[in-house]
């Protein structure tokens, strides 16, 4: 094993404040929504809401410019290698103790399953989010502009609070595959400090 430097300061600053940004706007849209969350108020809930997504768009425009400048937007590229053995791991392997099927290295940071997750989470998941929202924010200067029907606002609110739940799903998968490593709290210490314990091979595959 050999101890690797697997995530960069700004890359653990990005991970964890989308996170708390994206919890936070779905306690302040649910409660929007009247969806059973009574934690800010409705007025409150709805200028949090608005400021968050803000801040997150912001965050997204760095993270964007730094996977750009850095290369690390290859992480993302969908391969179909490995792809079934990952699926029959996630379903029965991991319950037997099997291997892992996929040796992690700085190169290659996510397995084929977390490829396509984080590229549909990135190309449509969060595009969706910020366009709707956007949407919803301007509707009354839209609609004036653009005499729009009054169902458009439906169609808005419901792609909105669909693609909301989208998030949730995609957070809870994440949280469960971050129990996945070499113990539970591998990857979540991994993601604190920025190290992770690798096979001297997979450490390797990089030179």
């Amino acid at each position: 094993m050999r101890r690797v430097l697997l995530y960069e300061a700004f890359e653990r600053f990005w991970h964890w404040a989308q996170a708390l940004l994206i919890i936070l706007m779905m306690l302040t849209g649910f409660e929007i929504r009247g969806l059973g969350i009574h934690l800010f108020g409705f007025e409150r809930a709805v200028s949090l809401h608005n400021t968050l997504a803000v801040t997150l768009v912001v965050l997204i425009v760095f993270a964007i410019f730094w996977h750009v400048t850095t290369g690390e937007w290859r992480q993302y590229i969908p391969t179909r290698t490995f792809l079934r053995e990952m699926v029959a791991f996630y379903l029965t392997g991991i319950f037997k103790g099997a291997p892992h099927p996929v040796k992690k290295h700085r190169m290659a940071k996510l397995n084929p399953l977390q490829r396509l997750a984080y590229l549909g989470f990135k190309v449509m998941i969060i595009p969706i989010q910020i366009t709707t929202g956007a949407l919803y924010y301007f509707y009354p200067n839209l609609q004036h502009a653009l005499h729009w029907p009054a169902s458009s606002l439906w169609i808005i609110a419901v792609l909105h609070v669909a693609t909301a739940f989208g998030l949730v799903a995609f957070l809870v998968g994440h949280v469960y595959l971050t129990t996945t490593g070499h113990t539970p709290l591998t990857n979540l210490k991994a993601m604190v400090t920025g190290w992770e314990d690798l096979h001297d091979d997979a450490y390797f595959d990089e030179q």
